[in-house]
């Protein structure tokens, strides 16, 4: 936001440059057009001269970023300073009486001003910018009406007012009304805004927070449900469930120092994880070294079997790269063991109602779970279940090598045998 309300200051002083040099080239008019009355002439030129320097020295400072607010409050008293100024010079320029400069155009640009400092998405620029504009042309209003500068001629007739050097109290009432309801409306907009665009930035930063202690697939669902999320509500899905674990990490901690245990796991999770998360996994949840993941949970498709495989492959890549950085360094290298089960699992909330969290729940699980502690036994890092294996190659998985199968294999805690196929020895 500050960046942004940089360069909206660098915009608005650029713009009151360009006005300064239309000023001073109103100046140069009335200096053509008034030899004779060089009090009046010293006087445009003097200002004109003033504010070009004044401005030019806040666009320098705005480039360099060097803006405070006392010099904003400052330029929006030059701005209206001027503007009134070659407005008041106008019946001078013309040999008319000052009720003449009541109807210029040029007092549209009193609106300019005040817009200009709306690009800060600050309220209080803009209500000052309003408060002087309207101060302004009082002043000038007062000064017709004093006959200083001629007779006012004051009229409550229209058609005088609009065709001769009449004036209209009530007119220039309106137009002093007029600023002050579109500063006040402005001001209102400028400050409902910068509140959403204040709470847009905490929502987007509260999102990008959430997504990192939640999957990307599941900070999403939260952040675009229609309705409260409730424990007890779930989706039905065909999935693969994948488990790692990081082998002999218990034993591992008790010989390392606290810092040392909690650098191994980063370690250890930020090279599965992308692994997993770039071929289209979902992180379900950290279990101290083990990880949970899913496919086709939270974001349903077609190929979760195949992109579990294939993330498999892509974690044990990057296992072994991990150990050969740590070979290099003389420490001892690591061990993963992953498994994978698919299945129909259920994907939703659970908790009491002041805790909740997304899960998988499911025979696949359970399964997945059991398969990985089988790893052991079967002396391999990475298998799954013949079902998985089989479809996956029917969702495009091409396998790097032949897997190995071990057909009726006794895993403890499941009923009947098992046929597993090795997917990293």
């Amino acid at each position: 936001m500050a960046e942004g309300q940089a360069q909206s200051v660098t915009l608005a002083v650029t713009v009151d440059f360009l006005a300064g040099l239309w000023g001073i080239d109103a100046g140069h008019g009335a200096l053509a057009s008034l030899r004779g009355a060089a009090d009046h002439v010293d006087f445009v030129f003097g200002v004109l001269g003033i504010y070009a320097l004044a401005t030019l020295m806040r666009l320098v400072l705005a480039l360099r970023r060097r803006l405070v607010p006392w010099m904003l409050y400052g330029s929006a008293v030059i701005d209206m300073t001027l503007l009134m100024a070659v407005i008041w010079s106008f019946h001078l320029k013309y040999a008319q009486s000052a009720a003449f400069y009541l109807k210029a155009p040029t007092f549209t640009y009193v609106f300019i001003f005040i817009a200009l400092r709306a690009l800060r998405f600050e309220a209080r620029y803009v209500l000052f910018a309003g408060a002087m504009g309207a101060l302004g042309w009082a002043v000038l209003l007062l000064f017709v009406l004093s006959g200083r500068g001629g007779p006012a001629n004051v009229t409550h007739d229209y058609v005088e007012y609009m065709t001769t050097n009449a004036t209209l109290i009530g007119a220039e009432v309106d137009k002093i009304v007029a600023v002050l309801l579109v500063t006040l409306i402005l001001a209102l907009a400028i400050a409902r805004a910068r509140r959403l665009l204040v709470r847009a930035t905490a929502e987007r930063a509260a999102a990008q927070d959430l997504s990192r202690f939640l999957a990307p697939e599941v900070a999403d669902r939260i952040r675009h449900s229609a309705r409260q999320i409730a424990a007890g509500e779930g989706d039905l899905r065909d999935a693969t469930i994948l488990m790692a674990d990081l082998r002999g990490f218990t034993q591992l901690s008790t010989t390392m120092d606290p810092d040392s245990v909690m650098k191994l796991l980063q370690d250890y999770q930020g090279r599965i994880c992308p692994a997993i998360q770039a071929s289209g996994g979902s992180i379900d949840k950290f279990l101290g070294d083990g990880i949970l993941c899913s496919f086709g949970a939270a974001r349903p498709t077609d190929t979760y079997a195949a992109d579990a495989l294939r993330a498999v492959d892509a974690a044990a890549a990057a296992i072994a790269l991990w150990n050969a950085e740590r070979a290099a360094r003389n420490q001892p290298s690591i061990r993963v063991g992953m498994a994978l089960a698919s299945g129909r699992v259920v994907f939703g909330a659970v908790g009491d109602g002041d805790r909740l969290e997304y899960t998988v729940i499911g025979d696949a699980v359970n399964l997945a779970a059991k398969l990985e502690k089988h790893t052991k036994e079967e002396n391999v890092r990475a298998l799954c279940d013949a079902d998985t294996y089989a479809r996956a190659l029917n969702q495009g998985y091409v396998p790097s090598g032949q897997g190995e199968r071990r057909t009726a294999r006794i895993v403890s805690g499941v009923a009947g045998a098992v046929d597993l196929v090795v997917l990293v020895p």
